[in-house]
């Protein structure tokens, strides 16, 4: 009879160098400290009429988030939240807009395109704070009031615009012309080409443009501070409320403002997972 085969005797498996207990070590207090503080705030929210703000965790229910849209000592949450969710959407709206604009007119190059580059990613190294007085002092030289819907928006728009750009550049650097010849030789006109072609393939980049925009918008705070005029948005109604209010109401505002913002990444993300799975599997090229 055939002897059967045996497999090859494999090495004693070694052990992990120290490195990587270090570097590991390192990582974990690096998610602790970064997490951390966001976790005690949410546990925080969730507790009785007798709680404060410090551990310990006094009892549990959603009383502070009935008495933060009920009770006028908390501010004027429900009108912050609402300016800063249009706010955000019209920053959106606009910020993906032109990203587009600019990722389709810098396919191609142009005298001076360098410097316009760099001109509409200039505002990113300025401080915040700083270029949100200075779009205040224009607006003001303008004649015109500072509100949440003009220098607000101006402020915000020199923050979402570059980031826009520049993933709208990398989505672009991707993008494969041959489509739209083969849309033109199909006798498809120039907008035909871009609303069937283009839009459709680059859509996953076009929301990820989007979900910057949003997220951006409705989490900042420097250049609105000088610029949102009397009306507060919500990250100044949160600043305002830790001056004046002294209950776990201020952890519940930030679970609230948390769970919406992961709501429109799981949203965001979802949409890309779904138009890439409807795309299906594409051919393999030769």
């Amino acid at each position: 009879m055939a002897r059967p085969k045996t497999r090859a005797a494999t090495p004693a498996r070694r052990g992990r160098p120290w490195t990587f207990y270090a570097l590991a070590t390192l990582f974990a207090l690096y998610v602790a400290a970064l997490y951390g503080p966001m976790f005690c705030i949410y546990i925080l929210s969730f507790q009785d009429v007798r709680g404060g703000l410090v551990f310990p965790m006094r009892g549990l229910s959603l009383h502070w988030f009935v008495d933060l849209f009920t009770q006028v000592r908390t501010g004027d949450v429900n009108g912050a939240f609402d300016r800063s969710i249009r706010l955000a959407v019209i920053v959106t709206i606009i910020t993906v807009v032109f990203s587009f604009m600019a990722g389709l007119g810098f396919r191609r190059r142009f005298a001076g395109d360098t410097i316009v580059f760099y001109l509409m990613i200039g505002s990113l190294v300025a401080p915040g704070l700083v270029l949100g007085i200075g779009i205040g002092l224009l607006f003001q030289w303008l004649g015109i009031d500072a509100s949440w819907y003009t220098s607000a928006l101006g402020a915000q728009l020199s923050w979402t615009l570059p980031f826009g750009v520049l993933v709208m550049f990398a989505v672009m650097s991707r993008f494969d012309h041959a489509w739209e010849e083969a849309a033109r030789d199909l006798g498809a006109s120039a907008w035909q080409t871009i609303r069937l072609v283009v839009i459709p393939v680059l859509a996953p980049g076009l929301i990820a443009v989007a979900l910057f925009g949003f997220t951006l918008s409705y989490d900042e705070f420097a250049r609105t501070l000088q610029t949102a005029g009397s009306l507060n948005t919500l990250p100044l109604e949160i600043w305002s409320m830790t001056l004046n209010v002294t209950s776990p109401s201020l952890y519940a505002l930030g679970t609230v403002t948390t769970i919406v913002s992961f709501l429109i990444i799981g949203v965001s993300l979802g949409t890309i997972v779904l138009i890439q799975k409807r795309r299906g599997p594409r051919a393999p090229r030769h």
